[in-house]
C-alpha cells in the first residue's frame, strides 16, 4: 500500500499522520523527460518576500472616481506591481507587453484604464480580449462586470460548449467589449455576426498560451481582419523568445513591462517532489495525502482526459469529495465544478492544463501533479494556482 512520504520542506511530521511516513526522495535517479526535476523543488521564502510597495493607494488611481468605488467594494487597497507600472501606458493609448507571475493582477491591470477610458466623452474604442480557455474567459467577463458595476458598460462573453444562436442573438446587443476564445470568436466572424473592425483595441490574455495551445494562425487572421486596431496589449506570466517575430508583428514599439524574472516559479509555494516506489501505485498515494486534515483545498493535474477521468473515480470510490473539468465537459459542467470547489463543496478538483491558466480559486492549499508537467512553462502555470495573492502554497510533483 501507499504511502504519504513528507516533502523535505516540512521540518517535522503533521499531527494526525501515521508514524509510519518517510521520506525516500532520491533526486540522483530522477529523469523526467527534458524537464530538470530539481526545479520542483524548493523551499517558500517567508511571506514577507513581497518586496514591491506602490507609493499610491487605489483611491489616488487616476481613473473615474466609479471605478474606484467598485475597487473598494472589491476590497483593493493598493495597486499590484503590474497595475501601478502599466495603468498610464493603457490610458494613454500605448502598445503594451506585460509580463508578471500569476495571481498578480494582470487582468485587472488592463480593465481598469480601459473601463476608464470607455467613459471618456470622446471614447468610440470597443476592446477585443482573447483568452486561451473557456474559464479565463468568463472570469474575464465576471472581472469587467465586478469593475464597472452600475456605469452602464457591457460585455459580451463568447466561448465553446454554449449556444451558437445566443452568442449571435448577445452580439446584436449593444456593448464595448467583448471577450472571448479563438474558436468562438472566429465562429461569429465566418457567421458575419462579428465585424473585427468595429474594434480598435486588441487585447491577448495568456499570450504565450495562446500560442501554446496553436492558435497562432488564428491571431493573425483576427488581427489582420482588425484594420481599425490603434492599440494593442498582451499579457503573460511567461516569456518565449521564438514568440518574438509574432509579437513585432503584433504590435510596434510596446511599452514593456516584466515585474520579475518570469521563468522563476513563485517564493511563496513550498515545492517538493514525490517518489513513487516499485510495486506502489500512485493513486494509492495520493489517497493518503489527501485523507490528511492539512490537504484542505487540492488541485490535482493530470495529463488527460482519461486521466483526470479514473482520478476522479478513484477519489469518490474511497470517500473523497472530488469533482473533474477537462476538455470533454460541458461547459455548464465545468461551471459548476468550479463552483463547488470554489465553495468547498468538493475537497479535490481533478483538471487537465485547461486550469492551469488564469483561474483565480481563494485559499487552494495543494496543487498536486499527478504526472510531472511537460515543460517548466507549464509547472509555472499549474502551482500558481496555489499562494495566490501573497499566501503560501504547496506543491508536489509525483515522481515515478
Amino acid at each position: 500500500m501507499g504511502y504519504y512520504r513528507e516533502p523535505r520542506w516540512r521540518g517535522k511530521k503533521n499531527q494526525g499522520h501515521n508514524d509510519t511516513i518517510k521520506r525516500t526522495h532520491n533526486r540522483k535517479k530522477i529523469n523526467s523527460g527534458t524537464v530538470n526535476t530539481n526545479q520542483f523543488i524548493r523551499k517558500a521564502s517567508p511571506a514577507s518576500f513581497v518586496a514591491y510597495v506602490p507609493e499610491r493607494l487605489i483611491t489616488e488611481l487616476p481613473v473615474d472616481s466609479a471605478i474606484i468605488l467598485n475597487l473598494q467594494k472589491k476590497g483593493y487597497e493598493k495597486p499590484t506591481e503590474i497595475q501601478d507600472r502599466t495603468i498610464e501606458a493603457i490610458l494613454g493609448g500605448r502598445n503594451l507587453m506585460g509580463l508578471a507571475q500569476t495571481g498578480t493582477g494582470k487582468t485587472g491591470a488592463y480593465l481598469i484604464p480601459l473601463i476608464h477610458n470607455f467613459l471618456r466623452r470622446d471614447s468610440a474604442s470597443n476592446v477585443l480580449v482573447v483568452s486561451p480557455t473557456r474559464e479565463l474567459a468568463l472570469q474575464i467577463d465576471k472581472e469587467f462586470r465586478s469593475i464597472a458595476f452600475g456605469l452602464k458598460l457591457f460585455s459580451t462573453c463568447l466561448i465553446g460548449g454554449t449556444s451558437v444562436r445566443a452568442d449571435i442573438d448577445k452580439l446584436r446587443r449593444p456593448g464595448q467589449i467583448v471577450i472571448g476564445t479563438p474558436g468562438r470568436i472566429a465562429d461569429m466572424v465566418r457567421q458575419g455576426a462579428l465585424n473585427l473592425n468595429r474594434f480598435s483595441i486588441l487585447v491577448l490574455d495568456e499570450f504565450d498560451r495562446l500560442l501554446d495551445m496553436g492558435f497562432a494562425e488564428e491571431i493573425r487572421r483576427l488581427v489582420d481582419g482588425m484594420s481599425n486596431r490603434n492599440q494593442t496589449i498582451l499579457f503573460s506570466a511567461t516569456e518565449d523568445k521564438s514568440q518574438r517575430a509574432l509579437i513585432s508583428h503584433l504590435m510596434s514599439d510596446p511599452f514593456e513591462v516584466r515585474v520579475r524574472n518570469e521563468n522563476v516559479s513563485a517564493d511563496n509555494i513550498d515545492q517538493d517532489i514525490i517518489t513513487v516506489g516499485d510495486g506502489e501505485r500512485k493513486i494509492d498515494v495520493l489517497l493518503n495525502m489527501v485523507r490528511d486534515q492539512s490537504f484542505e483545498k487540492v488541485l490535482v493535474f493530470a495529463d488527460t482526459k482519461r486521466g483526470v477521468s479514473r482520478i476522479c473515480r478513484d477519489l469518490r470510490r474511497a470517500g473523497i469529495t472530488a469533482d473533474e473539468i477537462h476538455g470533454d465537459k460541458s461547459q455548464n459542467y465545468r461551471i459548476k465544478a468550479l463552483e463547488s470547489f470554489r465553495n468547498r463543496k468538493i475537497k479535490v478538483l481533478v483538471a487537465t492544463d485547461v486550469a492551469a491558466r488564469g483561474l483565480d480559486i481563494a485559499d487552494v492549499s495543494h496543487v498536486i501533479n499527478f504526472q510531472a508537467p511537460k515543460d517548466m512553462e507549464s509547472y509555472i502555470h499549474r502551482i500558481g494556482r496555489t499562494g495566490r495573492a501573497g499566501a503560501s502554497g504547496k506543491a508536489l510533483t509525483f515522481i515515478n
